[in-house]
């Protein structure tokens, strides 16, 4: 075969060239193959580079066989460097083209994904449906709550106090002291120099005479409704009595004595209980079933039996503010811990309802404690100037005390009767 052979290696096909030789045979030479260096033939292979400047999309490698000279050629194109070599350029021929490149998301902005890119579409229509719920169930019970205050009247709510005997001590104890009152402020003002030496009209005189009977007519009518108040607490102690036996000894199974369970009932029960009868002794008095001595020291009996009384309620009352405050204290701490956490009520619409309701419900409960603190306190005033003999502005400091304390029960009972009608109407 005559000329010279050329061996082209290009493109993907580069990587099938005999690494260790490169073998030529000529036509009249021996059959022994002319072995080139590996390094002569890697240095003549060049991979084929598409870039600006290049004469070839391909390298090759040419070997010429020449029959005059009889030296053989190996001819390579040269390589010659991309210009821009500042970024990587992948083989345009490659079976495996570059990758568009894509623009980062992240760069564009600075956006901070939370935990609600977790949550399904359901659970949102879910968490929707139930704040809607709950807000829906709020408004209901505000209206329900609106509603049955605008339909409870004054008049059925006195209709309803004025059906017990409590209420209807609290309204004569309400007329007694104003007209007691009015008794003073008229005495107080008579007594000034402006009208000391002037002549009162007839009529005065007379009006005076009838308040100060009306006034004596209430107290014994207030006594007679309050008699027999002895009973609840005796039928709180025979039920513990009933309830009590011996559970050790000989005695086991036994019911224990009557006196037994008298002297260990609680002091307020005990006390409750010795008071009403003390007042029923001086009611018999004053009514003429009894004689004056005797209905005397029923009433010094009485006296110091509320004195005590009043005492452990004050300390009663201490303790229930105490307990109150405690858990007012625990709900308003979970409400700021909420709100300091960055809940709100669309976060947690139950819980923060919840706490809302519970806290207005301590905090008018801890004002009526409050209020019943400082009707107390007006019924131990008006109780030590009896106990304790005092003389001094007497009739003054207890008609003041005595007014005080009836405004005072009388509110607290007046708002029991028109929750309880209210209470009534929502349901």
């Amino acid at each position: 075969m005559a000329g010279a052979r050329t061996y082209a290696v290009s493109g993907t096909h580069a990587s099938r060239v005999p690494v260790a030789a490169v073998l030529v045979r000529h036509p009249g030479s021996a059959l022994c193959p002319r072995t080139r260096p590996v390094a002569a033939t890697m240095s003549s292979i060049s991979f084929p580079y598409g870039g600006h400047g290049h004469a070839s999309s391909s390298s090759f490698i040419s070997v010429q066989d020449s029959s005059d000279t009889g030296s053989h050629r190996l001819s390579a194109a040269s390589y010659d460097p991309p210009d821009d070599t500042s970024s990587f350029q992948m083989n345009p021929l490659s079976s495996h083209p570059p990758r568009t490149p894509r623009t980062s998301l992240m760069s564009n902005g600075s956006h901070v994904f939370g935990t609600d890119v977790y949550d399904t579409k359901e659970d949102a229509q879910v968490t929707h449906t139930f704040e809607i719920e709950a807000d829906e169930s709020e408004s209901e019970d505000g209206e329900k709550a609106d509603g049955a205050r605008a339909r409870v009247r004054r008049e059925d709510v006195w209709r309803e106090l004025l059906k017990s005997a409590n209420g209807r001590d609290k309204a004569f104890k309400l007329l007694q002291y104003s007209m007691k009152m009015y008794l003073l402020f008229h005495l107080a003002v008579t007594a000034t120099p402006p009208f000391r030496g002037s002549k009162r009209p007839a009529w005065e005189a007379q009006l005076t005479q009838r308040l100060t009977s009306a006034i004596a007519g209430f107290s014994l009518t207030r006594k007679c409704l309050i008699l027999f108040n002895w009973l609840p607490p005796l039928t709180s102690i025979l039920a513990q009595h009933q309830s009590d036996s011996y559970v050790t000894g000989s005695n086991k199974g036994k019911q224990k004595p009557l006196l037994h369970t008298f002297l260990h009932a609680p002091p307020p029960v005990l006390l409750e209980f010795v008071n009403g009868l003390a007042d029923d002794a001086a009611t018999f008095s004053k009514l003429g079933l009894l004689g004056k001595r005797t209905g005397e020291r029923a009433g010094r009996l009485a006296d110091w039996c509320w004195f005590a009384s009043t005492l452990v309620n004050l300390v009663e009352n201490s303790v229930e503010r105490s307990v109150i405050l405690d858990l007012q204290h625990q709900v308003e701490g979970r409400l700021y811990s909420e709100s300091m956490s960055g809940a709100t009520t669309k976060s947690n619409p139950a819980g923060s309802r919840l706490d809302a309701k519970e806290l207005a419900r301590l905090q008018r409960q801890d004002y009526w404690i409050q209020m019943t603190r400082l009707k107390l306190l007006m019924d131990l005033i008006f109780v030590s100037y009896d106990v304790f003999r005092l003389k001094r502005a007497k009739g003054q400091v207890q008609t003041i005390a005595g007014l005080a304390s009836a405004v005072l029960s009388s509110a607290k009972l007046y708002d029991r009767h028109k929750s309880s009608l209210m209470k009534g109407i929502s349901q």
